[in-house]
């Protein structure tokens, strides 16, 4: 689904992506992994849109996406999430998810003049539809709560469902488990799981627990100084000298090896 050829991202002297090359198959849960300054959140922010590239390219189903803005790769399916969740804190969870879908009929002046049936019709399927992903989530008890007051764990699913209001075909998860109780872990790997399983969804998932990369991921790709250093199954990974010697520099080599 996404091809990755030689991508590079420079900041002046610094190369934080220095010619990554990678393939996401479509259907797959692919784990991103690394120690901390390995690349990882500038290789999606690339991906995503949210930074050109210095050179390289990158393809979504054959078709050349590389810099395209994204707002052009939302509506072709392709989104991220980022670590810390980007809600509207003083709207409800249902508000949020409704905000979604783009090209509503209220976002233009003529139909609400002219057209507020229509708008009030759109709105009730949105509702409806958000109401869905809310309890496919388990989190619809509380769908009236504002954003703002919800845990971090929970505005992790909230961030899930966003992807599900639209026709997610790939789903860039940056930290998911980030500041997330284990049993709402549990509940976001779940979720992602039958999001892959029965809706057919591609994620790309970055996270540095390791059981939960285990869980989910096959295959696994780590990361290192900007580049690719090695992709396989989590076992094939962690015995791996090159993936060791990174993390070995973090002092998180006993992480890796006896995770």
């Amino acid at each position: 689904m996404i091809v990755v050829d030689d991508l590079h991202k420079h900041f002046g002297g610094f190369h934080a992506v220095d010619g990554a090359s990678l393939t996401i198959q479509e259907g797959s849960i692919t784990g991103l992994i690394g120690p901390n300054g390995a690349g990882k959140t500038t290789l999606f922010n690339v991906i995503a849109g949210v930074l050109p590239p210095t050179s390289g390219k990158v393809t979504m189903a054959g078709e050349d996406i590389t810099g395209l803005p994204p707002h052009t790769l939302f509506s072709k399916g392709l989104l991220r999430t980022f670590q810390i969740a980007h809600e509207f804190s003083s709207m409800t969870l249902r508000e949020n998810l409704m905000m979604v879908p783009g090209n509503q009929s209220g976002e233009k002046l003529w139909n609400t003049w002219f057209g507020r049936k229509r708008i009030a019709d759109e709105e009730r399927a949105l509702a409806a539809k958000a109401d869905e992903v809310l309890e496919f989530l388990t989190i619809d008890h509380i769908s009236d709560e504002r954003a703002g007051n919800i845990s971090g764990g929970q505005k992790k699913l909230l961030e899930l469902g966003r992807t599900m209001m639209v026709d997610a075909k790939i789903v860039f998860l940056d930290e998911v488990g980030a500041g997330v109780n284990r049993t709402l872990l549990n509940t976001i790997g779940d979720a992602i799981i039958r999001l892959n399983k029965e809706r057919g969804y591609t994620f790309v998932v970055i996270e540095h627990d390791m059981d939960f990369i285990g869980r989910l991921c096959d295959p696994v790709i780590c990361m290192a100084e900007g580049r690719v250093l090695a992709e396989g199954t989590l076992d094939e990974i962690k015995a791996n000298e090159h993936v060791i010697e990174a993390y070995l520099g973090t002092g998180l080599k006993n992480k890796v090896a006896n995770a």
